[in-house]
């Protein structure tokens, strides 16, 4: 198994039945970027596009995925970013981490699509569940802090930014 270092990035109307290694397969019409994992251990890895998933980032010339690619669910367990077509392995998580990790996606997926409820009424709507806040209290796991991952590459390849927080009423 050969680790890939570079990949090279191919828009497609769809992914390929068979992946080339060092490729990486982006399917902006199903919001997917999908490759060989950079182990060399050939699974396939999809990284679905979305507000809670990864971010594709695309210069003109090169492609960054945000946050990093973590294949827990592969017996290869690899880890890496991939920042201008370039791989930066990154440390293994432990079980513990990788559970925490787990749970943070799913708490930021019901955040953003908003959990719901079924209401009495004649029409059987939907709402939003109800989101109790405790005052004082971030409103994400990130809040006050810079999104980033602490095994991030070199800080000058790492775009980091504020969280967006929900506006609360102003207190005088």
């Amino acid at each position: 198994m050969t680790r890939v270092t570079t990949l090279r990035h191919v828009f497609v109307p769809h992914v390929p039945e068979r992946l080339e290694d060092g490729v990486l397969y982006v399917a902006m019409e199903f919001g997917t970027v999908v490759h060989r994992c950079c182990c060399g251990c050939g699974m396939k890895v999809v990284t679905p596009l979305s507000p809670t998933d990864w971010t594709l980032i695309y210069d003109g010339d090169s492609v960054s995925l945000a946050p990093s690619v973590g294949n827990w669910s592969f017996p290869c367990r690899s880890h890496y970013w991939i920042r201008k077509n370039a791989v930066f392995w990154t440390i293994q998580w432990s079980d513990e981490r990788i559970e925490a990790g787990r749970r943070h996606d799913r708490i930021a997926k019901r955040r953003h699509f908003g959990e719901t409820e079924r209401t009495p009424t004649s029409d059987t709507a939907y709402r939003p569940a109800p989101t109790v806040i405790p005052e004082g209290a971030p409103e994400s796991p990130a809040e006050g802090r810079l999104i980033c991952e602490p095994s991030a590459p070199p800080a000058k390849e790492v775009a980091c930014s504020q969280p967006k927080s929900k506006k609360r009423g102003r207190r005088r």
